[in-house]
This record gives C-alpha cells, sequence and structure tokens, in this order.
C-alpha cells in the first residue's frame, strides 16, 4: 500500500514506521523537516508540501497524526492556537487536499484523543457518549474529528482514533513520569481517584493497523484505550511496584492547578473508558493488564 502519514516523526508515527516497513508497505510522511525522516521513520520518503504528491500514483491510506504535543506546557493563548492549528487546521488542509485528486485514498485514520469526552467522572464512557465540551481539550477534539469527518463526502472511509496516553519507555507520559519514580518520589495526583485511560504503544500500533486492513471498520470513533479501566492511585501503586520503589509524594490538587491553570484537567480529571467498539471490531490487546504492560515495558527499557 502507498500511505501518507502526519505525526511520522512522533512516537506513535515512529512505531507506525518501523511496523509497516517490514510489511514492505511505501510510506509518505509530510513533515516541516523531511529531510530527517528517512533517519527517523524507518526509511520513509519526507515531503514538505502536500503538492509534491500531486501527480504520482494514487495513495491508498492516510493516517493522520499530527498535532502538537499537549501536555507539555500551560494552555496561554499562543499555546492554545499553536495547538488547534496543528491539528484542527492541518486536518482541514489535508482534507481539503484529498477532495482535489482525481483518485482521493480509500481510507483516512484521523487522530482524536479521550480528552473528547472531558472529565467523565465515574459513569462509563464509550464511543457513543456525549462529548465533555466543558474544556478547552474536548473542544479542540471536537473540532479535530468534525474535520476528518468531512473526508467522507469524497467517498473516502473515515475512523477516528481516540487514544488514550501512550505508554513507552522512549517517550509520552511514562518517560516523564519513569525519573522521579525511579527515585522514590512518586505519588498520586490529587485525590487520585480520577480514572486513568492507558494503552501499551504496541497495542497502539497493532489497532492502527487493524483499522487499517478491516473495510468495516468504519462510521466514526474507536477508543484506543486498553480494556482495564484503572484510576490514578492504582496506576501509581502498579508503576511504583513494578520498579520496586515506594509512591508516597502526592501532588496536591490545589498546585497543580495553580501551577498548570486549566490543563490541570488532564491530570485531576479522567475517563472511566470502555473500548467497546475497539471490542466488537474484532481486535485483540497484546497488553490487556497495566501491571503486564509495565513489567514488559520496564523490562527493555
Amino acid at each position: 500500500m502507498r500511505i501518507l502519514l502526519t505525526g511520522g516523526t512522533g512516537l506513535i508515527g515512529r512505531a507506525l514506521c518501523q511496523h509497516w516497513q517490514r510489511q514492505g508497505h511505501d510510506l509518505f510522511v509530510w513533515s516541516r523537516d523531511p529531510a530527517q525522516v528517512p533517519r527517523l521513520c524507518s526509511g520513509a520518503q519526507g515531503i514538505a508540501q502536500l503538492q509534491a504528491l500531486d501527480g504520482s500514483a494514487p495513495l491508498d491510506a492516510v493516517v493522520n497524526l499530527a498535532g502538537a504535543p499537549i501536555a507539555d506546557r500551560p494552555w496561554t493563548a499562543a499555546r492554545r492556537d499553536l495547538l488547534w492549528r496543528s491539528r484542527v487546521d492541518l486536518t482541514r488542509t489535508l482534507v481539503d487536499w484529498m477532495g482535489r485528486q482525481a483518485a482521493p485514498p480509500r481510507v483516512l485514520l484521523s487522530g482524536s484523543a479521550v480528552g473528547w469526552y472531558g472529565d467523565g467522572g465515574e459513569q462509563w464512557l464509550a464511543e457513543d457518549s456525549a462529548p465533555g465540551n466543558a474544556d478547552f481539550g474536548s473542544r479542540l477534539c471536537v473540532a479535530w474529528e468534525q474535520e476528518a469527518e468531512r473526508a467522507r463526502q469524497w467517498g473516502v472511509r473515515v475512523a477516528l482514533l481516540r487514544t488514550a496516553p501512550v505508554l513507552a519507555p522512549q517517550g509520552g507520559m511514562l518517560a516523564r513520569l519513569l525519573p522521579p519514580f525511579r527515585l522514590g518520589l512518586g505519588g498520586r495526583l490529587g485525590s487520585g481517584q480520577q480514572w486513568m485511560p492507558w494503552i501499551h504503544l504496541d497495542d497502539q500500533v497493532v489497532l492502527i493497523d487493524h483499522l487499517l486492513h478491516n473495510d468495516a471498520c468504519s462510521g466514526g470513533p474507536y477508543n484506543a484505550c486498553a480494556p482495564e479501566a484503572v484510576r490514578n492511585t492504582d496506576f501509581t501503586q502498579t508503576l511504583a511496584r513494578t520498579l520496586h520503589r515506594p509512591a508516597v509524594l502526592p501532588a496536591p490538587a490545589w498546585a497543580l492547578r495553580l501551577a498548570l491553570g486549566e490543563m490541570s484537567v488532564l491530570l485531576l480529571g479522567g475517563q472511566r473508558l470502555v473500548p467497546r467498539r475497539t471490542q466488537e471490531a474484532g481486535f485483540t490487546w497484546r497488553h490487556p493488564t497495566l501491571a503486564g504492560a509495565l513489567t514488559q515495558l520496564l523490562r527493555i527499557s
């Protein structure tokens, strides 16, 4: 297959490129720095402009994972603008370009996040639950998905990935947690009772591959999370136990709100997710439990 990726140099994108290169696919990565793509993305071809593909053989699929990191710094006005442009505006540009092709790609897999649901409290949330809309992160995901859905008018199969925090020692949430936890300085966030969805990087890659190759997987979102729901305090204790360290230094909710402002909802809020449509699509997790996932990840880190 001929596949175009956005966000190909990120944590998930690099793992996907490695996975699909082994399968023999032709990969193109839309990047601000295309010269670095072959090195970072297992030999994929980097392009600076979508127009570089005009007139070439039609693409079979587009996988849209682009977006500036959402949890790296507080949501100032400038940061919100960057987060919006790198997701919503980029997806609009991508879908418009797809519609101008004589033969549009057959499938668009487009990123979203579990933040779509906002802070769900204690209610179970499946793909047909209502969006949160109360915070910037939720509104961002709603607009992001709406732009991707427009590709249906070109006859494109669209599937949306509402991705939970991805666990990998080389990046993302786990990489930020490991240094303090290895020093015995980790602890719960706020009360620790908020639900904390997660997914192993390997499962994220295989799920995207599963959705790519199954034409029946269409019609909206798929929760990209493990089937085991855990609270923040469970996650904290499991990580500390796996590292053979204590976890006795909680981060007070007031301090997180003071330091992070509205972005603190990412840490103090949560989603009690069930990946119902993902299960119905026939997907099988390699790492369905947190203890097993962390044991495997920390063994190879």
